[in-house]
């Protein structure tokens, strides 16, 4: 059954629910995510996430795969460009980011905890170009707010969730980290 949710998960990331969702924790929530609004210049609006406990802000400016691009630009109102070669970057530029479809209720893009990254500017293997990994909590452990990827390594470890890379890649810049901005 956990498999299931997990390629039901991928799948939904990848084609990017346009339609009503089979299931409740996989359909994009809409234009509320990570706190953004509208932007009257129709510039890309931050969006909040976490680091190691601390939050950051980061915007999404282009996506490897056409689905995904297309969900980010209905979720935040300015396109996101669709550049399929992103998916062809080598794993050494690619740094990680967290998506979660279920679990602890959140503005993240499913309705659930908003996006864990794994480093951010100035930190050894920094890219603004992040490998999607969907994050989907077992049956039975409780779900809660995990907001470091150390915590998301653990939980995965521990059973309590499964961590599976999505093939996608979007460039997401971070703006703003704890102790750091530009």
């Amino acid at each position: 059954m956990l498999f299931g949710a997990v390629v039901a998960a991928i799948a939904i990331l990848a084609v990017a629910c346009s339609g009503p969702a089979a299931s409740p924790t996989a359909q994009p929530t809409g234009p509320s995510m990570g706190g953004m609004s509208s932007n009257e210049a129709g510039l890309a609006p931050p969006v909040k996430g976490f680091y190691k406990r601390g939050e950051v802000q980061f915007i999404h400016t282009e996506a490897s795969d056409p689905q995904v691009a297309g969900m980010l630009t209905r979720m935040m109102g300015p396109q996101v460009i669709l550049v399929p070669s992103l998916a062809q970057a080598p794993q050494s530029v690619l740094a990680t980011v967290y998506v979660f479809t279920n679990g602890f209720k959140g503005d993240g893009p499913f309705g659930y905890q908003r996006d864990v990254f794994d480093s951010v500017p100035g930190d050894p293997g920094y890219s603004p170009l992040r490998a999607i990994h969907v994050a989907v909590w077992q049956e039975g452990p409780t779900a809660r707010e995990l907001r470091s990827a150390e915590e998301v390594e653990a939980a995965a470890t521990k059973g309590e969730l499964t961590v599976t890379r999505s093939g996608a890649v979007v460039n997401m810049p971070i703006l703003a980290w704890p102790g750091g901005s530009r």
